[in-house]
C-alpha cells in the first residue's frame, strides 16, 4: 500500500468550494497587501492561542528576524538555542549579526535541554535571549526555561513554528514575551504558500513590529526605522481565517493517529528495534502534543529508509546534519561530538505519516513494513 507522509488534497476538498468563493471575493476587492482579512486573523490568533498581540507577516523566518530587529539584538549579542531544527532558527540569528550559542537537546523530546542552558547562561556573556524550539509539536520545559532566564535577565523568544496550538500545563498562552508561528504549507495550520505570525505581550514592541513589516513605515513613505517587507497576504490571511476553526479537531486526530501508532507497535513488539515519540504533559493538558511530525528513533535508520522508499511508505529525516555541523555556521568553532544527543537524533529519526485524515489502515502498512524490515534482519 502507498502511504504519503502527507496528503494536504484530502484537507482541502470539504473546505474548496469556501476557499474559491473567498478567493473569487478577494479577486474581486483587488485588495491583496494587509487589510481586513490580515486584521481579523490576527484577532482570531490572539483569542485561539491566548496572547496579547498578533502581528501577520511573510512567513516563520520573517517573523523570527522581526522580532530580532524590534529587540534591536545584533553584533556583539548572544542568542542561545539549539542545533537540532529547521535552519530558520540559527539563521535568523546569524542575520541579525548575533553570536548563536548552541545548547544540546533532550534525548526524549528532542527540545532544549535545561541543564545544557543553565551552563550556557552561567559560561556566556551578553545574552540578550533564549530561543527555546517546541520540536514536531511539543512544548518545551518552559517552567524551568523561563526561570532561568528571569534569573539572568535575558528575553524568551518562542520558536513555535511547528507547534500552534500545543499547551503547556498550567500556561494560558504564550510563555515567552515573543513568540512566532510559521503557516508553511505543511505545517498542522497551512497556508497556500509562506505566511508567519509573530506574538508577543508588550504593545508597544507590537506597533514596533507592525512597522518594521512595512519597511519601517507607518504614515505612508515616512520610515522611522529600516525595516524590511515582511507583510502578509490578505489571501493567505482568508485561507488560515477558514482553516483555523478546523484545527483543534486535526490535532485531535493526529492525537488519535500517534495513539494508533503507538498500539500497533506495541502488537509487533518492536520495542527494541525503535523508540517512539515521548507525551511528558498527557496529564496535565489536552492539546499536551499536537504532532506536526511524528518522529521515531529507529535502529539501522538508513536501511529503514531505503526499505520503505521501496515499500512506497512516505517518510522524512527531521533533520539529518545538525546545525552546528553545517558548512555555513563552521565559523562559530563547534566540532562533532560537541552535542551528542543532537547529533545523535539526527542519525537516529525518521518522520512517518501523521496527517489528520490518515486511516487506521494506512497507519497498519507503515508499521507492517516497519516490522518486516526488522523481521528481515533477523
Amino acid at each position: 500500500m502507498h502511504v504519503p507522509l502527507l496528503d494536504l488534497k484530502k484537507q482541502y476538498e470539504p473546505l474548496r468550494e469556501q476557499v474559491r468563493a473567498k478567493l473569487d471575493e478577494i479577486a474581486s476587492s483587488q485588495h491583496f497587501i494587509l487589510g481586513p482579512e490580515v486584521e481579523g486573523f490576527e484577532r482570531e490568533i490572539c483569542e485561539y492561542a491566548g496572547v496579547g498581540y498578533a502581528i501577520g507577516v511573510s512567513s516563520g523566518t520573517d517573523a523570527e528576524l522581526a522580532i530580532l530587529m524590534g529587540l534591536g539584538i545584533g553584533e556583539g549579542d548572544v542568542v542561545i538555542t539549539t542545533p537540532y531544527t529547521f535552519f530558520a532558527t540559527a539563521g535568523g540569528i546569524a542575520r541579525v549579526g548575533a553570536r548563536i550559542v548552541f545548547v544540546d537537546i533532550e534525548p526524549d523530546t528532542f527540545n532544549m535541554s535545561v541543564a545544557g542552558l543553565r551552563e550556557a547562561l552561567e559560561r556566556h556573556g551578553n545574552v540578550k535571549a533564549v530561543m527555546p524550539v517546541h520540536l514536531f509539536g511539543l512544548s518545551c520545559r518552559m517552567d524551568e526555561i523561563r526561570a532561568l532566564a528571569a534569573e539572568h535577565g535575558v528575553t524568551v523568544i518562542e520558536d513555535a513554528a511547528q507547534a500552534l496550538g500545543a499547551e503547556y500545563p498550567g500556561a494560558g498562552g504564550g510563555m515567552g514575551e515573543f513568540g512566532f508561528y510559521s503557516f508553511f504549507p505543511s505545517k498542522n495550520l497551512g497556508a497556500f504558500g509562506d505566511a508567519g505570525m509573530v506574538v508577543c505581550k508588550d504593545g508597544e514592541m507590537a506597533e514596533k513590529i507592525r512597522r518594521l513589516r512595512n519597511h519601517g513605515m507607518e504614515e505612508r513613505y515616512y520610515h522611522h526605522v529600516v525595516g524590511g517587507n515582511f507583510r502578509i497576504d490578505a489571501l493567505q490571511a482568508a485561507i488560515l481565517r477558514i482553516k483555523l476553526p478546523h484545527l483543534g479537531a486535526w490535532s485531535a486526530m493526529r492525537r488519535a493517529n500517534a495513539a494508533s501508532y503507538r498500539e500497533e507497535f506495541e502488537r509487533t513488539g518492536l520495542g527494541g528495534n525503535v523508540a517512539l515519540p515521548v507525551e511528558p504533559f498527557a496529564t496535565g493538558a489536552v492539546n499536551h502534543h499536537i504532532y506536526n511530525q511524528y518522529v521515531i528513533r529507529a535502529e539501522r535508520r538508513d536501511e529503514l529508509l531505503k526499505h520503505l522508499a521501496g515499500a512506497g511508505i512516505g517518510h522524512a529525516v527531521y533533520y539529518p546534519v545538525p546545525l552546528h555541523l553545517q558548512e555555513c555556521f563552521g565559523g562559530l568553532g563547534y566540532k562533532e561530538g560537541d552535542f551528542p544527543e543532537a547529533e545523535r537524533a539526527a542519525r537516529e529519526t525518521v518522520a512517518l505519516p501523521v496527517f489528520p485524515e490518515l486511516t487506521r489502515e494506512q497507519i497498519g502498512a507503515v508499521v507492517g513494513e516497519v516490522a518486516r524490515f526488522y523481521e528481515g534482519c533477523g
